[in-house]
Order: structure tokens, then C-alpha cells, then sequence
């Protein structure tokens, strides 16, 4: 055997060792699982946080639900989605596209803060406007 060939053959082995494997796009990891599921929380706290917020004149069910408990939903389910997503951002081994989540974690954060921010925005104006509706009197 050359010497070429020995350096060439060396080469490859390095070079496959070095390289992290990215997952296939079918494979459904612990990660993964994590990110997509905190993602839909924080999803249904922004929702729930913004039609809260929304001043809607509908009368449906969903709706009037919606403004009476959107707030409440947002502002618990914002830091979990917020935690979720940290810890699989933290404990994700390699960058965006390996396939263990740190993408979803990233959304599930950006969500999660959204749920929260809306949230309490929803929960000031209720505040705001129940103190100066009513009428104390002594």
C-alpha cells in the first residue's frame, strides 16, 4: 500500500469521525417531541392571550371563553412553554438541523414569551377598567 492511499484512507476516517450525523427527517426524538409539544403550548397561550386581548363582539362560545380565561391561559402556560424550550435548547447536543429540537425550542421560546407578554397585557386592561367602572361609595 502507498503512501497515498494510506493519507487518503486516513482522511476519511477523520473525516467521518468529526462530522456529527444529522437525524432523519422521519426520526421522532425525546428533543423533538419536547420542542413541538412546548411550541403548541406557548401556541395556545398566544392565542388565548391575544383574543383576550382583542376587544371581539361575537358571541360564540370559543370567543367568550376566550376573553374571560385568555389571559389566565397565557400567563400559565407562557413560562412553561418558556422552561420546556430552554431545557431542550440546553441540552440539545449539536446546531440547528441535526435534528434534536434546538429549532422548536428556539419557536417554543419566542411563543412562550409572546403567551406571557399578552397576557399580562390582557390582565392590566381587565384591571384597568374594572378599578374605574365601579363606584365606591362611602
Amino acid at each position: 500500500m502507498s503512501v497515498q492511499s494510506t493519507l487518503s484512507v486516513a482522511a476519511v476516517v477523520a473525516d467521518t469521525t468529526v462530522h456529527t450525523v444529522a437525524a432523519d427527517v422521519y426520526t421522532v426524538s425525546a428533543g423533538r417531541i419536547g420542542a413541538v409539544l412546548s411550541a403548541l403550548l406557548g401556541l395556545l397561550g398566544s392565542v388565548g392571550g391575544g383574543l383576550a386581548l382583542a376587544r371581539s363582539t361575537a358571541r360564540g362560545r370559543v370567543l367568550t371563553w376566550a376573553r374571560r380565561n385568555g389571559a389566565v391561559t397565557a400567563l400559565v402556560s407562557g413560562p412553561i412553554a418558556v422552561a420546556i424550550g430552554a431545557t431542550v435548547a440546553a441540552t440539545a447536543r449539536g446546531g440547528l438541523g441535526t435534528g434534536n429540537g434546538l429549532g422548536g425550542a428556539y419557536v417554543a421560546i419566542l411563543l412562550g414569551l409572546t403567551a406571557v407578554t399578552l397576557g399580562s397585557l390582557a390582565r392590566s386592561r381587565t384591571r384597568t377598567r374594572t378599578r374605574t367602572g365601579t363606584r365606591t361609595t362611602h
